[in-house]
């Protein structure tokens, strides 16, 4: 299914069934496992379903700059920011838009990491911003992600969820494009969203 961004550019994420029938979660994830996607997309397992998203547009991957410089240039610790870091977590195998971690975190991980050790998680909504918005930001709660934010291009908005607790967050702060978001310990700065308008 074809749909248009919030910046009018067209984009596909599919959601398909795994198998035709149904099959364990071990056969379910056998599968995932298996897929051969083309190059460019990515495959996640989310909630039971298997999502398969093509190559970002241009204004994501410009968002995905904005922020992970931000984070370069101004946190308080050494670290590193993944682009493309599959994570395991309780609500199935997820690939955040960014990941941030420690410096040489991942240097020694396969494909398929665990969540341990992951500072924070970063979305950039596309075409399917409900993902984002829930199954994904439970699965990073429960898997115990201590951040999460949510860059929202459809709303406009920024969203840090904090304080992973019970499978959700029990803290979140939101703003507008435009307006500063204070990132807490181990990152200590304040995010300027001014350059995601």
């Amino acid at each position: 299914m074809a749909r248009h961004g919030p910046t009018g550019g067209r984009r596909a994420m599919v959601a398909m069934p795994a198998v035709e029938q149904p099959l364990g979660q071990d056969g379910l994830l056998q599968a995932f496992l298996e897929l051969d996607t083309p190059p460019g997309f990515k495959a996640e397992l989310i909630e039971g379903e298997i999502v398969v998203t093509p190559p970002p547009d241009g204004p994501h991957e410009g968002a995905f700059s904005k922020v992970a410089k931000q984070f370069f240039r101004n946190a308080s610790i050494e670290l590193d920011i993944a682009g493309n870091k599959g994570l395991v977590t309780p609500g199935g195998r997820f690939i955040p838009d960014g990941t941030v971690v420690p410096e040489d975190h991942f240097d020694h991980l396969d494909s398929w990491a665990p969540a341990e050790g992951v500072l924070l998680v970063f979305e950039i909504t596309s075409t399917s911003p409900y993902k984002d918005r829930e199954p994904k930001r439970k699965g990073y709660a429960a898997a115990g992600i201590p951040c999460y934010l949510l860059i929202d291009r459809s709303e406009g908005k920024v969203t840090l969820f904090s304080e992973p607790q019970n499978g959700d967050y029990r803290a979140l702060t939101k703003t507008d494009f435009g307006k500063p978001i204070d990132l807490p310990a181990p990152f200590s700065f304040t995010l300027d969203t001014a350059p995601l308008r």
